[in-house]
């Protein structure tokens, strides 16, 4: 048999005041029709994620309104958790796929969790790709299948979301986390939405007298004298752990006593999270005001209670989210959060490019022309790149040049070292329009829009005798904002619609002649927001 998981006793009534009562007897009345209804409930790990959070208050409220449900966890080798992390990597975008050996492993260690699946269930609701594969495995008998995504799997790998599709055919109804989470050509025609929440009564987020959380983090050895940022997440490269310490790091400039806490959960199901503890713990070793903790150290929820409730500011760096429940339990707590998304996507939030018709375009080391969509564009040959934006129920496109302000920063570097960038702008006003002749490739770094090619390479074109540095200087200026009018133009070509305006950013952006060339090539009025740089600002 499969793993029983114990849990224990929570009553609907223990919320009367949390919740509304409105919501309390509507769910008493509903549960009446499904009063003796078998449920399991199966998943990969009995703690260290989102989902064995929400199954330990779950089932038991489950099991108060007369259901009798049961949460159960399959069994695997090493080879299936990583062909699993491997696929869940995969799901939220990845381009690495999955290898034969992996593909084998995580058929052999599904029909064997298969086999293991012996009472008979009214509904069984499956957690995530990890035991997808036992429903086709098994069979369905007399029961009603439902898969439960928790993750963002809105622009999968294709080959790994065709491998995973297949076993997903037979389920009666899929669960997401967000309507923009359903992959394409998903092949359960029922598909409901229902949002993950926090538990308020669960450990994690009881509460807890301050002088009682002050005395639990000093107890592991967290010095309150001092400022403290805190992220809690698993060790997981989609949270981006090493991003939070370059920020923390940066913040520290500022903040000369600032301590940062990594707080985490090593799964049974996640053998990359070595790896990225790890890499961790070396930074930590080198920052002695950085902290690492996690529950195989003994800081569990009480623990990240006291952590959610006394840092200053709670960090949530996610690149990928399926869950962001720690973001709700800070807040719960009164505790400012920073979130984190893609750099661009943040980005344009700050600069108020955030509907149709709006553009934002950063001139950073790399060039960014950036649209919102109200649905997601495809250009077939893979020049742009579409994503989920920032702002809820939005996609963005984009295209990328990946030396703009980087091809100045080599040009200065390598041929006018002692000069500012400011005088060599300054000095490239005076060459005409067009630079008489001279052109540049910005592909110093092979090339993403509008050439996907890591070959392609850089040039100066038209060289004579008659030009001069400030030439030089101008075309290379000229050539990065053609190089933006491409990207833009394959944004029109894949059906963008049409465009007011440019509210452009970054290091670029701060000279005046730049943007003025931007703004010609394009042929768009350009507005610039009140700090050149950076996510975390609001346009005025």
């Amino acid at each position: 048999m499969l793993e029983l998981v114990d849990v224990g006793e929570r009553t609907l009534e223990s919320y009367r005041g949390v919740a509304p009562d409105a919501v309390l007897d509507n769910l008493r009345e509903l549960s009446g029709h499904l009063r003796g209804v078998r449920v399991l409930h199966v998943n990969a790990t009995p703690y260290g994620g989102g989902v064995s959070e929400l199954l330990r208050s779950v089932v038991p409220l489950l099991n108060d309104l007369g259901l009798i449900a049961d949460w159960k966890i399959i069994s695997g080798d090493n080879a299936f958790f990583e062909a699993t992390k491997a696929m869940h990597n995969a799901l939220q975008g990845a381009a690495a796929g999955l290898t034969k050996q992996q593909r084998d492993a995580y058929l052999a260690n599904a029909e064997h969790n298969a086999r293991l699946l012996e009472e008979e269930y009214d509904i069984i609701v499956v957690h995530d790709p990890q035991p997808a594969a036992i429903l086709p495995l098994h069979g369905k008998g007399s029961a009603r299948w439902i898969w439960r995504c928790h993750i963002d799997t809105s622009n999968p790998n294709r080959e790994v979301w065709d491998f995973l599709r297949h076993h997903l055919a037979g389920y009666d109804a899929a669960v997401f986390t967000m309507a923009e989470f359903e992959p394409p050509d998903f092949p359960v025609a029922r598909v409901e939405v229902i949002p993950p929440a926090i538990d308020p009564l669960s450990p994690k987020n009881m509460p807890l007298p301050e002088a009682t959380a002050k005395q639990v983090l000093e107890w592991i050895g967290v010095r309150l004298s001092r400022s403290l940022i805190t992220q809690v997440a698993r060790f997981d490269p989609w949270k981006d752990p090493l991003g939070v310490i370059a920020a923390y790091q940066l913040a520290r400039e500022a903040v000369p006593d600032l301590r940062l806490a990594l707080v985490g959960s090593m799964a049974l199901d996640d053998p990359e999270g070595w790896e990225v503890y790890q890499r961790i713990e070396a930074e930590a070793r080198r920052d002695p005001g950085i902290h690492v903790f996690t529950n195989l150290t003994g800081v569990g929820n009480i623990e990240v209670n006291a952590f959610q409730r006394l840092s200053r500011v709670v960090v949530q760096k996610s690149i990928r989210e399926g869950f962001g429940l720690v973001v709700s339990e800070a807040l719960w707590k009164g505790t400012p959060v920073v979130a984190g998304g893609g750099d661009q996507a943040a980005g344009a939030v700050g600069a108020g490019a955030v509907r149709p018709g709006v553009v934002s375009l950063t001139l950073g080391t790399s060039g960014v022309i950036f649209a919102t969509t109200d649905a997601p564009l495809v250009e077939p040959e893979g020049r742009l790149h579409a994503f989920c934006h920032a702002v809820p129920g939005k996609w963005h496109f984009m295209g990328v040049t990946l030396a703009a302000a980087g091809s100045l920063q080599w040009y200065r570097d390598t041929l006018a070292a002692k000069e500012s960038f400011a005088d060599l702008v300054a000095e490239a006003e005076s060459a005409p329009a067009g630079s008489e002749g001279l052109l540049f490739l910005p592909y110093l770094s092979g090339e993403r829009t509008p050439h996907p090619d890591p070959l392609a390479r850089g040039s100066f074109v038209g060289l004579t005798v008659r030009h001069t540095r400030a030439h030089l200087t101008r075309a290379g200026l000229e050539g990065v904002a053609f190089s933006m009018k491409d990207c833009f133009g394959l944004l029109q070509g894949a059906g963008l619609g049409s465009v007011s305006e440019v509210r452009i950013a970054g290091g670029g952006a701060k000279g005046a002649l730049w943007r003025r060339i931007v703004a010609s090539a394009l042929g768009l009025p350009m507005l610039t927001v009140n700090s050149t740089e950076g996510a975390a600002y609001v346009q005025r």
